[in-house]
C-alpha cells in the first residue's frame, strides 16, 4: 500500500514534461486536422467575385501631333535637334546636358529633398501594408494564459444551500477559488468568394500607385532642379549682357559730353544718353531679383535654407543642348509616364474594391479550434483530466442590412467609373504635353534662328551708326535707336537659348523620363 501511494505521488509530480508534451501533441494533432480541412475548403474557393482587372489599351494613334513630327529642328546657332522615334530614354537623362555642376545639384537634391524622402517613406509604408495583408491567407494562431480569482455562487443557477441537490452533493452556498487557464487557438477565414483576395489585390494596387507617385516625385524634382538652374544661368547671362550694354552706353555718354563741351553737339544729346543709361540700369534689379529667387528655389529643392547652402554658379554656355532626343512611341507612352501609371493603379484599386463589396453580399466562413488546460492549482495545470478542446465552424450570411451592402457595391462601381474617367483624362493630358513640347522645340528653333539673325543685324547696324555719329554724320537719336535694338536682340537671344533648354527638359518630363528609380524603392 505504501509503495502504491508512493508511486501515485511520483506520478503526480511528473505533470510538467510528460503531460505538457502530450498536450502539445494533441494540440498539434487538432491543428493539423484543421489545416487539412482548410486545404480542402480552400480548394473549393477557386475564383473571386467581382471583375478581373484588365489593363486599358493605349490610344490607337501613331503620332503625337496632327501634323507629322519633323525628324529634326535647326536653329540659327547651327545646333540641330534630331527626334529618334522609339528610342529609349536614358535613366539619368539629365546627364545629356553635359554639365557636371548641374549633375551635382541634381544628385544633392535626390539625396536630401524632403518631399522626395516623404514619397519614398509612403512607398515603403504601402509595401509593408501589403505584406501585412498577406497574413489573411494563413491560419491565425494564438497562445493565452489567464489567472483568475473567482467566487462561484449556486444561486445564479437557482440552487440554494438548503436545496436537496446542494445537500446531496455537499455543495456550499458559494465557493472562493483560483482558476488558471492555458490554451491555444487556431482560426482561419476561408476566402470562398475571394473578398480577402480582392482586398490584397487592392493593397498591391496601392503599392503600385505609391511606386508611380515616387517616380513622379523624382521626375518632378529633377525637372525643377534643371529649370531653376537653367533659369538662373539665363538670368546671370542677362545680367552680364546688361552690364556690358551699360558700360557701352556710359562710354557713349563720355563722348557726347566731350562733344557738348566742344560745342559740336547739343546738350540735349547728353541728357538723352544719360536717360538711356539710367533706364538700362533700372532693368538690372528685376533680373537680379529673379536670379536670387531661382537660387533660393534650388536651396529649397536640396532641403536646405539659403543660409546653409549656396548653389554653384552655372553659366548658360556650360550647359550643352541635347541634340539626340529619344521620343517614345505613342503606343508606349501610357506605360511610361508615372502619372498615367498612377491613375492606372487607382483604376486597378477601384476594380478590386468592387470585388470586396461584392464578396460582402455572400456568406462568410470561419473555421476555428482551441485546446487548453485549466485547474485551480497552477502546479497541476497539465495533469490528465483538466484539458479541454473544441473545433467548429461559423457561417454568417447577410440577410437584411437596410440596403447598406448593396449600395456599397453600387458606390464601388461608381468609384471605378470615376477612376476610369480620371485615367482617360490623364492619358489625354499626357499626349497633349508631349505634343506641346515637340511643337515648342520647333518654335524655339525658329525663334532662336530669328533672334540670332536679329542680333547680328543689330550689332552691325550699331557699329555703323556709332561710327557715323562719331564722324558727325548722324544725330544721337539714331544711335539711341540702334543701341535699343541691339540691347533687345541680345537679351532676346539669351532668353531664347534658355527657353530651348527648358523646353527640352519639358519634353523629357512629358515622355516620362527614364526608368530610373532609387535602389531603396525596390
Amino acid at each position: 500500500m505504501k509503495l502504491s501511494a508512493r508511486k501515485q505521488e511520483c506520478e503526480g509530480q511528473m505533470t510538467g514534461e510528460k503531460y505538457f508534451s502530450t498536450a502539445l501533441f494533441r494540440f498539434r494533432l487538432h491543428a493539423s486536422f484543421i489545416l487539412a480541412i482548410l486545404s480542402i475548403v480552400s480548394g473549393l474557393a477557386g475564383c473571386a467575385v467581382g471583375p478581373d482587372f484588365v489593363r486599358p489599351k493605349p490610344p490607337a494613334v501613331t503620332q503625337y501631333t496632327h501634323e507629322p513630327t519633323p525628324e529634326q529642328t535647326t536653329a540659327g546657332d547651327g545646333l540641330a535637334q534630331r527626334f529618334e522615334l522609339g528610342a529609349e530614354i536614358a535613366e539619368e537623362w539629365w546627364r545629356l546636358f553635359n554639365s557636371p555642376e548641374l549633375d551635382a545639384v541634381v544628385r544633392k537634391a535626390i539625396d536630401e529633398n524632403r518631399s522626395f524622402q516623404s514619397a519614398l517613406s509612403r512607398l515603403r509604408q504601402s509595401q509593408d501594408n501589403l505584406r501585412a495583408g498577406y497574413g489573411v491567407f494563413f491560419p491565425q494562431m494564438n497562445l493565452s494564459f489567464s489567472a483568475d480569482r473567482e467566487k462561484f455562487s449556486l444561486v445564479q443557477f437557482g440552487i440554494t444551500g438548503q436545496s436537496p441537490a446542494a445537500q446531496s452533493f455537499g455543495l456550499a452556498q458559494s465557493t472562493l477559488f483560483n482558476l488558471f487557464t492555458f490554451q491555444g487557438t487556431v482560426s482561419y477565414v476561408v476566402d470562398v468568394f475571394g473578398g480577402e483576395r480582392r482586398h490584397v489585390e487592392d493593397l498591391a494596387a496601392q503599392v503600385e500607385y505609391q511606386k508611380q507617385t515616387f517616380r513622379a516625385a523624382s521626375l518632378t524634382l529633377v525637372s525643377n532642379v534643371l529649370n531653376a538652374s537653367i533659369a538662373g544661368a539665363g538670368y546671370r547671362a542677362q545680367i552680364e549682357a546688361t552690364r556690358e550694354i551699360i558700360a557701352f552706353q556710359k562710354e557713349q555718354l563720355k563722348i557726347t559730353e566731350t562733344q557738348a563741351k566742344a560745342g559740336t553737339a547739343p546738350y540735349s544729346n547728353v541728357l538723352a544718353i544719360k536717360a538711356q543709361v539710367e533706364a538700362t540700369e533700372a532693368t538690372l534689379p528685376p533680373i537680379e531679383k529673379n536670379l536670387s529667387q531661382s537660387q533660393h528655389l534650388l536651396t529649397a529643392l536640396v532641403g536646405k535654407t539659403p543660409e546653409q547652402w549656396a548653389p554653384p554658379q552655372i553659366d548658360l554656355t556650360s550647359i550643352t543642348l541635347p541634340v539626340e532626343i529619344p521620343v517614345s512611341l505613342p503606343s508606349e507612352l501610357t506605360h511610361r509616364r508615372p502619372d498615367i501609371l498612377a491613375a492606372e493603379a487607382q483604376l486597378h484599386s477601384a476594380s478590386a474594391n468592387i470585388g470586396v463589396a461584392t464578396a460582402a453580399l455572400f456568406p462568410n466562413l470561419t473555421l476555428s479550434a482551441n485546446y487548453g488546460w485549466n485547474n485551480t492549482d497552477i502546479t497541476k495545470l497539465f495533469v490528465p483530466g483538466v484539458n479541454f478542446w473544441s473545433i467548429g465552424s461559423n457561417i454568417a450570411q447577410p440577410i437584411f442590412h437596410g440596403g447598406t451592402l448593396w449600395f456599397q457595391r453600387k458606390a464601388a462601381i461608381k468609384v471605378y467609373e470615376a477612376s476610369l474617367s480620371d485615367y482617360q483624362q490623364a492619358v489625354v493630358t499626357g499626349f497633349q504635353q508631349v505634343a506641346d513640347s515637340l511643337r515648342a522645340l520647333e518654335f524655339d528653333a525658329r525663334t532662336l534662328e530669328a533672334q540670332s539673325a536679329s542680333l547680328a543685324t543689330a550689332e552691325r547696324n550699331l557699329k555703323l551708326i556709332t561710327s557715323n555719329y562719331q564722324a558727325g554724320l548722324v544725330n544721337y537719336l539714331q544711335v539711341l535707336s540702334a543701341d535699343t535694338q541691339y540691347q533687345q536682340a541680345r537679351l532676346g537671344l539669351i532668353q531664347a537659348q534658355a527657353l530651348r533648354l527648358q523646353d527640352t527638359t519639358a519634353l523629357f518630363v512629358a515622355l516620362g523620363g527614364g526608368w530610373w528609380e532609387r535602389c531603396a524603392a525596390q
